[in-house]
């Protein structure tokens, strides 16, 4: 009824309550005894009831309520006329009321309707702090760092750089130049090869032995009843080598935790990384990873390799080694610039997948498509260079390690080994293959979701460095515990002998020679796992084995990347792609029917269809955990070397990315994204071309001028944060502003600062600084906290011009977003003015200013979203 409220009662009364002025009662039914009354109210009408529900149409309120029971009495309370001239005159009406005075049975209704109205208020209190919650709390992925910084590829052409161009100008110092990139990308090869052999013997040995102590206990106690021991030896062990190796992480450089290709792919961005790529890095990466493999970690030593082999680049690019007493050796300074240093750095992390995985075209195509943002031809025949010869060098200690270094049969530290025969498929075979792609893609997916969540959940309460070093105590001996679970709770006996004949197995319970076939995937290495599940017989593992192990190895694997460790990510996924590869070649393996005409033994086909659907399912959990395509591609067939295999790897790891990249990012792009690193795509977002410098600036700006005071100096460096400082000219009718004369950088004034290149006002001031001065404080440069100057040095004025840079890159402010971007992407800016038709400086650009316009794509919608800039 418009402008009315109607009142039902099951049993046949019904009230109905007209706002302008008139109540009637009927009866629903005129068949029921009770009695019908009528009520003519001359007034508005204030009804008040416990149950009510609003419906809002319009400037009307319409209230239905219902009330069951048959001895329900209802007053109405006629309202005065004085009151009912004052509601007139109110826009919108006041909700009329409905009061009830209910009985036994109304009582009821009354108490449940209290309950729901109350279990509502707490539902929407718990709703509001849940948003409130999303709004307060950190959004990890959702915005930039202020502290990370970016490198400056610029050259700064200044009136010192000038002059030392013009002693080099001869073709002698060209060619000598030329020669010593070849020479240095050389050494990276030869060192990061060195370093490979050394940590895989270290690693092979001691792990040798530690699983033969373990094996020996096992067989001893198991028929003495004493499995505790093995047990709490087994946890012993890990626990102590896993909590040394996280303390030298934590407290020597935190950079080294994980297996720093996240950090190595945002250097190769653009990024600066403080104490990436230094030798307190290099210590604890290399140390690290023993001690993780060694401690039971379920990790791999590749990742960290390429991180590795980028500090061993770094330190030769430079041409000097930083040691952590503070002291350093130095050899050279020709290359100390951002820009070539990164070029050393993209053949160092090539050098370390190359000596890996034997893989010296995946290693360049790795640096290619997953690290370096800048690249040409003469570097890519630099960078394969570095990697031919890491993996050569590799190959020929490897295998004088083993006895014949003529042989030349060992390329890498990780080798998936020639199957037994060719590794071919039918066409027949194809959608099997994708069906495992898919597979892949959703629990790789999985994968980074659940890392992702753990990630944070570390950043908000784990981020003290005892809790750090607890936490991968605790991870070691979970994963012997459940290893020595798996070994005693599941029965499952083989007498096939194992494919690698020093590999370590006890037989726990099985009698009559055989032994435990999961002894054969925890009493080994992350790599010998691998190698077992790819090349083992038929008949060695058994389903419900490998399911278990599929299990507990994937969620072991989620727990242990990310935790204050030096370790890889590679292994792990392709044992667990593998194990569950395996068991779908079981499946397909009896599904096939016996033919009796085959030409060899129908064991040995089945031991091939085995290991074949366990190599594609090694390649599409990878696939879907890293999201990288062509490289591993490469990787995986030069480690398989069989090309002809090369084709189902392509079509698996294609449609894992894609699967995957529906679900959410990859492994490394998510870890980037939670440390808030602003790293450049490759193209600039879409839907941006109506965004303008002026759009995207930040101002106002921090300027000197030609001449200035050492006290402004030294204030604006202490009070402000910029790392480029606009000089403008001297204008004394307008203080603060005037036309744009170049750009110093904060680094630059610090050195002048602490060679005092200052005088008093009129004086000369003085020249006896050069270009190495400069180079001699790279890449650690100087604080504000390390100058120390007198009141009377304070009143000093420094002349800026000669250190200067008298051309940066300057726009207007309508330059485009889209432009913009290509410049910084095409020359690897730092700094970008913006400047007006006077060219008078208005604002600076800089990469965070670009890299808050992300673009990503979930459940195939493509969005756009601008991140927030936050301190930490």
């Amino acid at each position: 009824m418009p402008g009315g409220s109607s009142i039902d009662k099951d049993l046949g009364l019904k009230m109905t309550v007209h706002l302008d002025g008139m109540a009637s009662a009927s009866t629903a039914d005129t068949n029921t005894t009770e009695s019908t009354d009528t009520v003519s109210v001359p007034h508005p009408v204030n009804v008040t009831g416990k149950d009510t529900r609003h419906r809002n149409h319009g400037n009307r309120v319409k209230e239905e309520i219902t009330v069951i029971g048959p001895e329900s009495k209802f007053h109405v309370t006629p309202v005065s006329e004085e009151e009912h001239e004052l509601n007139n005159r109110v826009p919108s009406r006041p909700t009329p009321e409905l009061k009830f005075e209910l009985d036994d049975e109304g009582d009821t209704l009354s108490n449940h309707n209290s309950i729901t109205a109350l279990l509502s208020s707490k539902f929407r209190d718990i709703q509001k702090r849940l948003k409130q919650y999303g709004i307060e709390s950190p959004r990890f992925r959702k915005r930039l760092v202020s502290r990370w910084e970016s490198l400056n590829y610029d050259v700064c052409e200044n009136v010192l750089y000038i002059k030392e161009q013009e002693k080099y100008k001869s073709k002698k110092w060209v060619t000598l130049r030329w020669l010593s990139k070849w020479l240095v990308m050389f050494s990276i090869g030869i060192m990061t090869a060195l370093l490979a052999a050394t940590i895989h013997f270290v690693v092979e040995k001691l792990a040798h032995l530690k699983f033969d102590l373990i094996k020996h206990y096992f067989d001893d106690c198991a028929k003495n009843n004493c499995l505790y021991q093995p047990a709490l030896m087994w946890m012993g062990i890990n626990l102590v080598i896993t909590v040394a190796g996280a303390a030298l992480v934590t407290f020597l450089q935190p950079m080294a935790a994980g297996s720093g290709i996240p950090y190595i792919k945002s250097y190769l961005n653009g990024v600066k990384i403080p104490g990436l790529l230094t030798f307190r890095a290099f210590v604890a990466k290399t140390l690290g990873v023993v001690m993780s493999i060694l401690g039971g970690l379920a990790c791999g030593k590749e990742g960290p390799m390429a991180h590795s082999g980028s500090i061993i680049a770094a330190g030769l690019g430079r041409g000097r080694i930083n040691f952590c007493n503070g002291k350093s050796i130095s050899f050279y300074s020709a290359f100390r610039n951002d820009h070539e240093i990164r070029d050393f750095v993209a053949g160092g992390a090539a050098s370390g997948v190359s000596s890996a995985f034997g893989a010296p075209i995946g290693g360049t195509l790795f640096s290619l498509e997953e690290a370096a943002s800048f690249w040409n031809q003469d570097l890519t025949w630099r960078v394969f260079f570095s990697s031919m010869v890491a993996c050569f060098a590799t190959n020929f200690l490897i295998s004088a390690i083993n006895g014949d270094p003529t042989k030349l049969t060992d390329p890498g530290l990780v080798r998936f080994n020639a199957f037994k025969f060719d590794l071919k498929f039918d066409l027949i075979e194809i959608p099997v293959f994708i069906f495992m792609a898919v597979i892949g893609g959703l629990s790789g997916a999985l994968f980074v979701v659940m890392n992702y969540k753990l990630t944070v959940f570390r950043k908000r309460y784990l981020n003290k460095n005892w809790i750090k070093i607890i936490e991968a105590g605790l991870v070691a001996m979970v994963s012997a515990a459940v290893a020595f679970g798996l070994m005693v709770g599941i029965n499952d006996c083989t007498d096939k002998a194992p494919f690698d004949s020093h590999a370590v197995t006890a037989a726990v319970y099985c009698t009559d020679k055989k032994h435990n076939s999961l002894s054969t995937l925890f009493l080994t290495t992350p790599e010998g796992c691998l190698k077992a599940l790819l090349h083992d017989p038929f008949e060695s593992h058994g389903p419900v084995s490998l399911v278990a192990f599929v299990l507990i190895f994937f969620l072991l694997g989620v727990w242990t990347y990310g935790l204050s460790v030096s370790s890889g990510v590679f292994i792990p996924s392709l044992a667990i792609g593998a194990a569950w590869g395996r068991l779908v070649g079981i499946g397909v393996a009896h599904l096939m029917p016996e033919n009796p005409n085959l030409g060899v033994n129908s064991s040995l086909i089945k031991q091939l269809d085995v290991g074949k659907f366990a190599l594609i399912g090694a390649a599409c959990q990878l696939g879907g955990i890293l999201r990288t395509t062509i490289s591993l591609t490469v990787i995986i067939v030069e480690c398989t070397d069989d090309i002809s295999f090369g084709l189902p790897i392509m079509i698996v790891l294609m449609i894992s990315k894609w699967v995957g990249d529906f679900i959410t990012t990859g492994l490394y792009d998510m870890n980037v994204e939670v440390m808030g690193i602003p790293t450049l795509p490759f193209e600039c977002p879409p839907l941006c071309d109506d965004l303008r410098a002026s759009d995207v600036m930040s101002h106002p700006l921090a300027t000197f001028k030609t001449k200035e005071k050492v006290e402004n100096i030294y204030r604006m460096l202490k009070e402000e944060t910029f790392c480029g400082f606009p000089v403008i000219e001297d204008d004394p009718m307008a203080p603060g502003k005037g036309k744009l004369k170049g750009l110093i950088m904060r680094n630059q004034l610090l050195v002048l600062l602490k060679k005092k290149i200052f005088c008093p006002e009129g004086q000369v001031p003085p020249r006896n600084i050069t270009i190495k001065d400069f180079r001699d404080f790279y890449p650690v440069y100087l604080k504000v906290s390390e100058i120390d100057l007198s009141d009377e040095e304070k009143s000093y004025v420094m002349d800026l011009k000669p250190y200067y840079n008298p051309s940066p890159y300057t726009v207007e402010q309508k330059f485009s977003l889209p432009r913009m971007f290509n410049l910084f992407r095409g020359l690897g800016l730092r700094h970008l003015i913006v400047t007006d038709e006077k060219n008078m400086p208005m604002g600076m650009v800089t990469r965070k200013d670009l890299a808050k316009f992300r673009v990503g794509s979930k459940r195939g919608l493509v969005k756009i979203e601008q991140l927030k800039i936050e301190d930490k």
